[in-house]
């Protein structure tokens, strides 16, 4: 295979190198290298079948479909090929210091490895927004859910940006530069080095990210704690009259006007109430129209509007408690992109600045598995803090009960 690797490269010229850009790893004892293997072989299967899984699901799961689902989507494809191609590839390099596949395929390794680590990113950055907009501006977001050109359009943004970023300069670099610093047995860009280069691409790639998904978060918790606040004002207040309780009615959330409709609010089940709830409210209804003596008329529009309030609030605390979810997952998804991300991209640019002396390799090597850490634990952050997706899993792994929650019928998150 190094045979191979030289006929690749007959026309190409090896720069002067004063300092070796990627020493190769040390010799292992015959344990550690079967341990080392077992762990990475381990971790490509878990990240191939975990993205797996989500891309299945969506697939076979129709009430998945839906704008922000895409996004999950889009994010389990990048991260499944990093499972099947990238670390595969990379095994056999990361245990012996020496590339044996030819430069063709490094330089392929390499632009799908940025490529898709990059689209990682980028995915994880356009699901923290969709999730912001769904909590910060729900009225507009719902208005746009049925756009469905408007998720494959930023998800192709997507594939775009994170080409442009890196893999032009994989591919053309050491045409510009008229030789390569990279020797035939080893694979790795050859702007390895350059860590003004390096500074300017982590800066997008990660700084950009981080600081946008901690706004987003923040946001979140913001809008969260003046809705929770402006909420417990509302139910504090005692109503005064009847043109009071209407005004609260209106501030809550905005219950319409007709009488027909109020009644369908108030007699049927509604989302965010149980069975028992609404028979309960049914039940009071009737009691009062008895008292009453009359039937549900003008004389009772008081009683009606009140309890279609009550409705309405039932109905924004279950959707303040769905977005409260979503800050925390937003919480959870920044603390692991910053552990996995931060360690590699910060010794990425000390080692350029240093020419690779002042990093040991065996640091570096480790927080460059982290990166491909984040992407096994993708499809446990997201799908499985979402109710539906976590109901699709179940009826994929485990039909029987599957069926058994259905017969119990398990409210939708």
């Amino acid at each position: 295979m190094l045979n191979s690797t030289a006929e690749a490269l007959p026309t190409t010229t090896i720069c002067n190198r004063t300092a070796s850009s990627q020493p190769s790893n040390s010799q292992f004892s015959l344990g550690v290298l079967v341990l080392l293997a077992v762990l990475m072989v381990l971790l490509a299967l878990v990240t191939i079948l975990g993205n797996a899984l989500v891309i299945l699901a969506f697939l076979l799961d129709r009430n998945l479909r839906h704008r922000s689902n895409y996004f999950f989507l889009n994010l389990a494809i990048s991260d499944f090929a990093v499972g099947a191609f990238c670390i595969p590839l990379y095994i056999p390099y990361g245990l012996t210091g020496k590339w044996h596949l030819g430069r063709s395929l490094c330089k392929l390794w390499l632009v799908m490895d940025y490529l898709l680590c990059t689209a990682s990113v980028f995915n994880i950055v356009l699901i923290s927004y969709d999730r912001f907009l769904s909590v910060t501006k729900a009225v507009s977001y719902r208005v746009q859910q049925g756009a469905a050109s408007s998720p494959v359009v930023k998800m192709a943004a997507i594939w775009a940006l994170a080409f442009l970023l890196y893999c032009p300069a994989v591919l053309f670099w050491e045409l510009v530069a008229g030789c390569s610093v990279v020797p035939p047995d080893e694979c790795y860009a050859e702007f390895f080095n350059n860590w003004y280069f390096l500074l300017c691409a982590s800066t997008v790639e990660f700084f950009v990210p981080l600081v946008s998904v901690t706004y987003f978060n923040v946001h979140i918790f913001r809008d969260i704690h003046k809705r929770q606040r402006r909420g417990s004002v509302l139910d504090s207040e005692p109503p005064k009259s009847g043109k009071r309780q209407r005004r609260g009615s209106v501030l809550d959330s905005e219950p319409p006007k007709s009488g027909g409709l109020s009644w369908r609010f108030c007699l049927l089940p509604r989302q965010g109430l149980s069975s028992s709830e609404a028979e309960d409210s049914v039940s009071s209804l009737s009691r009062s129209w008895k008292l009453a003596g009359s039937s549900p008329t003008r004389t009772n529009s008081i009683i009606i509007k009140n309890d279609s309030s009550a409705s309405f609030r039932v109905k924004n605390r279950s959707k303040l408690q769905r977005d409260k979810k979503i800050a925390k997952s937003l919480a959870i998804i920044v603390c692991i992109f910053a552990i996995c991300w931060a360690p590699y991209t910060l010794l990425m640019i000390i080692r350029g600045a240093c020419q690779g002396t002042c990093v040991h390799n065996s640091l570096y090597e480790i927080t460059f598995w982290l990166l491909w850490l984040n992407s096994s634990l993708n499809p446990f952050l997201y799908p499985l803090c979402h109710m539906r997706f976590r109901m699709a899993f179940v009826k994929i792994l485990c039909p029987k009960k599957f069926a058994t929650l259905r017969s119990h019928d398990t409210p939708s998150f």
